[in-house]
């Protein structure tokens, strides 16, 4: 195998790999969790801007910091137009998702499935069916343009930092990208689905559920650290340290 075909293979992998868990974190998030039941923790009672709450997040925060990493070794090896790519192609994929789950819960259900899942607790399959796929067009209109801008500005401010670093201290430029872009569509994303739309969330209310995301967002960040140094590891024996610094030098230069 060439080295060309080699680094066409990453790429194609990293990109696939993104778009799914980016399609994946849209699709499940509709459902919140508790973290600190799902920990076995006693109730932690943030109280911030007058508001005051447990820690429950959307499932797809599950995901969205694997989207951090991934962004990140994208941007490392394949630069700003990679990243472009990816981010732009995922929102197609997602926007193309969203469709056919509306066209699937518009089709008639047969009549004998509506009530399969009655044993379960689940009386009405169309009815759940519905709300778990059927998200308010707010919610996804709100989480599609965050995630556009939060991956744009990330990339600037990924090759910002690395401009100014050189090739040393690839932690600041992952975490300092994250942590700009994810300030962001933290609340871009809330103010869209629950500011402008129809629930009509109070200043306060905005502004606390957003801090509390950002925050969770930005702990995942700064865990995952060592799982970048790892993919770059894994990169460079795949490539060859000739060619991943090769991959690299090109990606910095823009």
């Amino acid at each position: 195998m060439t080295s060309a075909e080699r680094a066409n293979r990453l790429f194609l992998v990293l990109a696939v790999f993104f778009v799914s868990n980016a399609l994946l974190a849209e699709l499940i998030g509709v459902k919140i969790f508790a973290l600190e039941d799902t920990l076995g923790l006693r109730p932690f009672e943030w109280n911030l801007f007058g508001q005051s709450g447990s820690l429950n997040f959307t499932a797809g925060t599950l995901l969205w910091p694997i989207v951090f990493v991934m962004t990140d070794v994208v941007n490392e090896f394949f630069g700003k137009r990679g990243v472009r790519f990816i981010s732009w192609l995922a929102v197609a994929v997602i926007v193309y998702g969203f469709v056919f789950a509306y066209v699937a819960i518009g089709l008639a259900p047969a009549s004998w499935w509506v009530g399969v899942a009655e044993a379960q607790g689940v009386p009405d399959y169309q009815a759940a069916f519905g709300a778990v796929f059927g998200q308010g067009l707010w919610t996804i209109g709100g989480s599609l343009v965050a995630f556009l801008i939060g991956q744009l500005i990330d990339v600037s401010v990924f090759h910002r930092i690395r401009h100014a670093t050189g090739e040393r201290w690839v932690w600041l430029r992952a975490t300092g990208s994250t942590a700009v872009s994810q300030l962001v569509d933290s609340f871009i994303v809330l103010y869209i689905a629950f500011v402008l739309g129809p629930q009509q969330w109070p200043t306060s209310l905005f502004l606390a559920v957003g801090t509390m995301n950002y925050a969770y967002k930005m702990a995942c960040a700064i865990a995952l650290i060592p799982l970048l140094y790892l993919v770059r590891r894994g990169i460079t024996a795949w490539l060859g340290r000739d060619q991943a610094a090769q991959l690299r030098a090109a990606a910095a230069r823009g």
